[in-house]
């Protein structure tokens, strides 16, 4: 197929590039792929072409598409062949649209240098740029000058490109499974440098890289794409067998990609491996499954249109992009699987999702947002994880220095009224949650969350009285979060979360707090950066009245900080609040200092009045010092020693009685 056809220029006339490609003779091997186009995509099926549409390698194929794009533009190529799809996108793209455009205008002047943009765009770019005529202009009117510097600059930069026709580093596709939702580019980019290898539970193979202008790049190599072309052929008849849902695939269930697969594999077929990557697929949450089955992986983002965009991932702390897209039809199979797991509504009526879900064996916070609001599907995925956060553990990953880990759990511990604040992503949900195992063991909570985060489940399975509540605040049945608090109060005295006090919930809590109706800590989390700002968005966005917010004792506030190491989520102040005759004032006890966090010395001085109310009847100011002192000293303990799991608590010297 990579043989030159004899053209026959008697025959061309001025003819369009529908007839030019029959001027082939008839000794000319030709290309089998039948091109058709489905909206802004133009699809390719090879199954019965020998070059199986491989537009880098095969001329012939790349002839077909590029003829196929004369009069036509499409955003993507899609070559399909035994269960694979190739699709080309962005520069490819438009390197092939650019040529079907030069071909078709200049088929009339140059009949041979319209057949060559065809089968070889970048020699027809080249040889049109060097002449002085109107063919030239064509080249530079129709985009395929442009597009053909820009293939030349991507080949500079990959030494395994053929110096003639790079198009092995041009024409580099994103590649998948045809049942799979999404593409996934097997090459790395054009000149990085390798920084890591690992491989997941999935047996799936990442690779972190640094590019030629020191970006890091994540990749991720699917099992399913190291499956030979047999395997993929089975594969792919597997699926439409279980599509079909007839025989043994019939009622559908978890196992029926197992039956779908034994019913048609080969003797050497992988069963095992078929089997997982059609569940992952069908039943799963596809190359989302392999990102978050990486331990590093805290965070996934697939921004809108997922078509155009690679999806980023936050692996160690490095947001970086990856080498996956998302298929349309992929978002959209990811948006309806949410609704059916959460119950809650995820449409053009209701364009925005908060729920969970468990992917690759963890806990997912999933934010979603759709039409009218965005340019189609987008989603932000968030690891809540599997071992619970405490403040040990905390202190271990520099998030909170050990003597204000003691004031804390101390707080906490003694009742205190206690505010996380930090914007999204500063890790308030995870410092609260770290908080809750500071609570006398037989303290009874109640948990009240539209989105389950935070560690109800681990706290009850360690004994703990806990009470979740769950609300919701988008249409369908539900309780409002302002009810659920009303009924928490009912439920019992003792502590009181509330997962992010944003609403008419804040008026009934700080009610609550004001009369006493709580006798225990009350905790939350709240958007704001600092205790001025806190009071700001309570007393004016939420209508709490001043009076009201003066009974919060404690603000601790959070900001996600770049380290050489990566992003950290970091206890940047804890301040305390104090009423005064106008309003409220807030002490700093403590403050980033540059990178470290260091106490102001209020408590030091004896000017703090939290630490005087923490102080139990008959123990002195100095007393409360010394238990803190102790207490910091036991948790720097536990956090050096690894010792950071709930188990380990507990024993705190001067800790719960």
């Amino acid at each position: 197929m990579s043989g030159e056809p004899e053209f026959k220029p008697e025959r061309a006339g001025r003819v369009g590039m529908g007839a030019l490609r029959s001027l082939l003779t008839d000794d000319d091997e030709r290309c089998g792929c039948q091109p058709a186009f489905e909206t802004d995509r133009l699809l390719v099926d090879a199954g019965d072409c020998a070059g199986r549409g491989n537009l880098a390698a095969e001329p012939g194929c790349r002839a077909t598409v590029v003829a196929a794009l004369a009069s036509r533009t499409a955003d993507r190529v899609v070559c399909r062949a035994d269960g694979l799809d190739r699709a080309y996108e962005d520069d490819a793209a438009a390197l092939l649209v650019a040529a079907g455009r030069f071909a078709e205008t200049v088929a009339h002047r140059d009949p041979a240098l319209a057949e060559r943009a065809e089968r070889d765009p970048l020699r027809a770019a080249a040889d049109a740029e060097a002449r002085a005529d109107q063919v030239a202009d064509a080249a530079a009117e129709t985009g395929l000058a442009l597009a053909a510097e820009r293939a030349r600059e991507v080949a500079s930069t990959d030494a395994t490109a053929s110096e003639r026709v790079p198009y092995e580093a041009v024409l580099r596709p994103y590649v998948g499974p045809s049942l799979a939702r999404a593409r996934v580019a097997a090459t790395p980019p054009p000149g990085a440098t390798l920084l890591d290898a690992r491989e997941t539970d999935t047996d799936a193979a990442v690779r972190e890289y640094e590019d030629a202008v020191g970006r890091r790049r994540y990749h991720v190599e699917p099992v399913e794409h190291r499956l030979g072309a047999a395997s993929l052929r089975t594969l792919d008849t597997a699926y439409e067998r279980l599509a079909s849902g007839t025989g043994e695939t019939a009622g559908g269930g978890r196992r029926a990609p197992g039956r779908a697969v034994r019913a048609v594999a080969g003797d050497d077929d992988p069963v095992e491996t078929l089997s997982a990557v059609l569940r992952k697929h069908t039943r799963g949450h596809g190359v989302l499954t392999d990102c978050f089955a990486d331990e590093a992986v805290s965070d996934v983002f697939a921004s809108a249109p997922v078509t155009g965009t690679p999806l980023r991932v936050t692996a160690d702390g490095h947001t970086m992009p990856t080498n996956v897209r998302l298929t349309a039809d992929g978002a959209a199979a990811l948006a309806s699987r949410f609704r059916r797991e959460s119950g809650r509504a995820f449409s053009r009526a209701s364009p925005t999702l908060d729920a969970t879900a468990t992917v690759a064996g963890t806990q997912v916070r999933v934010a979603g947002v759709t039409e009218p609001v965005s340019d189609g599907y987008g989603f932000a995925f968030r690891r809540s994880g599997t071992e619970a956060w405490t403040l040990p553990r905390l202190v271990a990953v520099d998030s909170v220095t050990p003597r204000a880990a003691a004031l804390l759990s101390l707080a906490v511990e003694r009742a205190a009224a206690t505010l996380v604040a930090g914007t999204r992503g500063a890790g308030k949900t995870t410092t609260l949650g770290a908080l809750l195992w500071e609570l006398p063991p037989e303290t009874r909570t109640v948990v009240i969350e539209d989105t389950p985060e935070l560690p109800v489940a681990s706290l009850q399975t360690h004994g703990r009285d806990v009470q979740a509540l769950r609300t919701a605040t988008d249409d369908g049945p539900s309780v409002a979060p302002d009810e659920a608090l009303r009924t928490a109060l009912r439920l019992g005295e003792g502590a009181l979360v509330v997962g992010e006090v944003r609403g008419e919930e804040a008026q009934v809590l700080y009610e609550a707090m004001r009369v006493g109706a709580s006798g225990s800590a009350v905790l939350g989390t709240i958007h704001g950066d600092g205790g001025a700002d806190v009071e700001e968005r309570v007393v004016s966005d939420l209508g709490v009245p001043v009076s009201s917010f003066a009974v919060t004792d404690l603000v601790v506030t959070l900001r996600p900080l770049d380290t050489p190491d990566g992003s950290v989520r970091r206890v940047c102040r804890i301040e305390e609040v104090r009423a005064a005759d106008d309003g409220v004032t807030f002490a700093p006890l403590f403050e980033l200092d540059g990178r470290s966090l260091e106490p102001t010395g209020r408590i030091d001085r004896g000017e703090s009045e939290l630490v005087a109310t923490l102080a139990r009847p008959g123990e002195s100011y100095a007393e409360v010092r010394e238990t803190l002192t102790e207490r910091a000293d036991a948790i720097a303990s536990l956090a050096d020693d690894g010792r950071t799991g709930p188990e380990a608590v507990a024993p705190v010297p001067g800790g719960q009685p």
